[in-house]
């Protein structure tokens, strides 16, 4: 036989949900409220019953004081049953619903009395604050039981006191007053709390709908896994309120952000400043997956509106993203460089081998020299004009790789950078985004030619970049340096718009400038201004930049395209393009 199963608990205690704890809380509220305010009411009623009792009582006593003919029957007569004293006070009481008036003379004998025993008798309460001259009002027992009393002196015609009169009316009927009062105020106090509950289930309700019906218990964890999801994720998240306010910073988007938890609850521009990436994050700029820089930080940034008229931002570093992507590219430019080279390598040993077996070895002689003499004047060219190894070697990488797209790549005769620079791989990064730039815009024309000039004004670096091209519109000009824009197809790791914005993001970084203008005869100009590039001039430079051509002279094309390219990929950014 199988075990009978437990039976089942009876489980108490407040209910989980959300929707049943308010709801509960709330009907609570109103019934505590309910019965306070309706002890809060029967208290002063109790005591203002009584006060109306004894004050009733009291105006008895003095209506009935200040008829003349008690106090003369009062003098004249003696206490009796049938006498005139008992006959007006038992019409006084009868007719005023008293429970009864008693007419005592100084010394406290009674006079009148609804038991007409008591007539002649000693009052059983102390009269001595009426017989005073005193209006005395109470509740007390007597020989009818509890009372609300109402004393008065009695006097006479020359208004001295010869007695007093006292009053009573039943506490009973004050007590059933109260009584006949609380089934009304409880029908009222009833209705509230009826009103109050309603509006207690519509509150919750609501509240459930808003909760999804969690309970306290399930929010609770939600919270909790929502902040460590906010502050392990690899992205950034930003939330926005209606009012286009900071409500939610993670750590991530501190990070690519370069702000600080001081942002939440300040104006988005106030918090960021001006530019694309705070018009982006506000939705001035619609899209998925838009670009932006920030700092040093190429962002991928997409906006999600919320029901309650906010917005959540996401972003991400496309720095570390497309990391993959641009030592790709990177490989690629050295592929082609070397390709190149070895097209041209082929052609020559075909040449001669041609000389040798045609037993021209004179010639062959001289057409290897003139080979050798080439390369070596290629370096030779640009290092005696650029003195920073990793420059010179990007500009020598580039010119093989030109030459492979039919593209001249001058250096003018105007160059002449000194190795002196402070941020060699920043300058790398903008030479050759603008180098690829030119490529690209004058491949496939004729006569194309793009030329370069490097020069320096004390600590000032300038860079011009002309091309044979198309050129640029006027109306285009301000627009290839946004993040994002670009007129060329993205390659297969991700998209394009990004060198130009991070040329003049660099150059302004520094207190420079990068502007694009009109070229001589067509085409376009790149001019960069780097102002503090360069370290103050050393003593002995131009024997520093003899020793510079020397070495530099016996640089080897090839090698110094596979320098070009380590350099690409350490600066990270030098292959992006964007016009």
């Amino acid at each position: 036989m199988s075990p009978t199963p437990p039976a089942r608990r009876l489980r108490l205690g407040m209910p989980r949900r959300v929707f049943s704890q308010v709801l509960l809380m709330q009907i609570a509220i109103a019934a505590g409220v309910a019965v306070l305010a309706t002890g809060l009411f029967l208290a002063p009623l109790s005591a203002q019953l009584d006060d109306q009792a004894m004050q009733r009582a009291l105006a008895i006593a003095q209506t009935t004081a200040v008829q003349p003919q008690i106090a003369e029957d009062l003098r004249n007569t003696s206490p009796s049953t049938t006498g005139p004293v008992q006959a007006e006070a038992e019409r006084i009481r009868k007719a005023s619903g008293a429970e009864y008036v008693v007419v005592m003379d100084t010394r406290g004998i009674r006079w009148s009395h609804t038991d007409p025993k008591e007539i002649g008798e000693e009052v059983s309460t102390n009269p001595h604050k009426a017989l005073e001259g005193r209006d005395v009002m109470e509740i007390d027992t007597g020989t009818l039981g509890r009372s609300a009393r109402g004393k008065v002196p009695l006097r006479d015609a020359d208004d001295q006191i010869i007695g007093a009169v006292s009053v009573g009316i039943r506490y009973d009927s004050v007590r059933a007053r109260l009584i006949d009062a609380i089934p009304g105020l409880f029908a009222y106090a009833g209705g509230a709390l009826a009103v109050g509950a309603l509006a207690a289930y519509l509150i919750s309700r609501r509240v459930q709908r808003q909760t999804r019906d969690l309970a306290f218990s399930d929010i609770s964890a939600l919270l909790a896994e929502r902040e460590a999801m906010l502050h392990g994720i690899r992205e950034g998240v930003v939330a926005l309120d209606r009012g286009g306010r900071v409500r939610l910073l993670n750590d991530e988007a501190q990070r690519l952000l370069g702000v600080g938890a001081e942002a939440i609850g300040q104006p988005l521009d106030d918090a960021l400043g001006a530019g694309r990436t705070t018009d982006v994050l506000a939705g001035r700029v619609t899209g998925t997956d838009l670009l932006t820089v920030r700092g040093q930080r190429v962002l991928v940034a997409n906006r999600m509106p919320t029901d309650d008229g906010g917005a959540v931002a996401t972003l991400r570093d496309r720095t570390e993203l497309e990391q993959l992507g641009r030592e790709l590219d990177s490989t690629h430019g050295l592929i082609d460089a070397l390709r190149a080279q070895d097209h041209e390598h082929a052609n020559r040993m075909h040449t001669l081998l041609g000389l040798l077996e045609l037993e021209m070895y004179d010639d062959a002689v001289e057409f290897v020299g003139e080979v050798v003499g080439d390369h070596r004047v290629t370096a030779e060219q640009v290092t005696e004009k650029i003195h920073d190894p990793l420059l010179a070697a990007l500009l020598v990488g580039k010119a093989t790789v030109a030459a492979e797209r039919g593209v001249a790549l001058w250096i003018s005769d105007r160059t002449m950078l000194p190795d002196r620079l402070v941020d060699p791989r920043g300058l790398v990064t903008v030479v050759g985004n603008l180098v690829d730039n030119a490529l690209d815009a004058v491949a496939g024309t004729p006569h194309a030619r793009v030329e370069v000039e490097l020069r320096s004004v004390e600590r000032t670096a300038v860079l011009r970049v002309q091309d044979t091209g198309p050129g640029i519109p006027a109306e285009r000009r301000e627009l290839i340096f946004t993040d994002g824009w670009s007129t060329k197809k993205p390659p297969a790791h991700g998209k394009r718009g990004i060198g130009l914005s991070l040329v003049r993001r660099l150059a302004e970084r520094q207190g420079g400038s990068a502007e694009v203008s009109d070229a001589e005869g067509g085409g376009a100009e790149f001019t960069v201004v780097l102002p503090e590039a360069l370290t103050e001039a050393p003593a002995g430079t131009l024997g520093d930049v003899a020793a510079n051509g020397d070495v530099a002279a016996n640089v080897d094309p090839a090698r110094a395209a596979v320098a070009s390219t380590e350099g690409m990929r350490e600066t990270g950014y030098a292959e992006e393009e964007s016009r």
